[in-house]
């Protein structure tokens, strides 16, 4: 992948984690495996396939993320769901359990495509 294509398609991993059970480990994995940029970005400290999980409270100033992969439950997502929307992404996927019908109301209001849908599985079958 080409340079402007990488920003193009940079995915911010929101709940990333470094144990390597958790989903949003495996769709880093993933993510990395088919050549995706990432950004892991969360509540822990910790590190995911050598980058830094940025700390979510500071609420980095981040530019051109295409798509927002959400691995915080609704109850998490309240408090940064302002700050998620104004990063402007092109797209954002509420992962299995992380769906909630006000904040992809609110998306979609702002003309973001919204679905409920999994990254792996959006990875694994060439739809991401």
């Amino acid at each position: 992948m080409e340079k402007d294509q990488n920003k193009s398609t940079m995915t911010l991993l929101v709940g990333a984690s470094e144990n390597p059970e958790r989903y949003a480990f495996s769709a880093a994995q993933l993510l990395q495996q088919k050549g995706f940029p990432f950004i892991p970005i969360g509540i822990k400290k910790g590190n995911v396939l050598g980058q830094d999980i940025l700390d979510l409270q500071q609420k980095p100033a981040l530019k051109e993320i295409h798509t927002l992969s959400l691995y915080l439950g609704p109850k998490n997502q309240e408090q940064w769901m302002d700050y998620l929307l104004s990063l402007h992404p092109k797209r954002i996927i509420f992962n299995p359990g992380t769906e909630n019908p006000a904040f992809y109301a609110r998306a979609k209001a702002a003309g973001i495509e919204a679905l409920n849908a999994c990254t792996l599985v959006m990875l694994t079958t060439s739809q991401y």
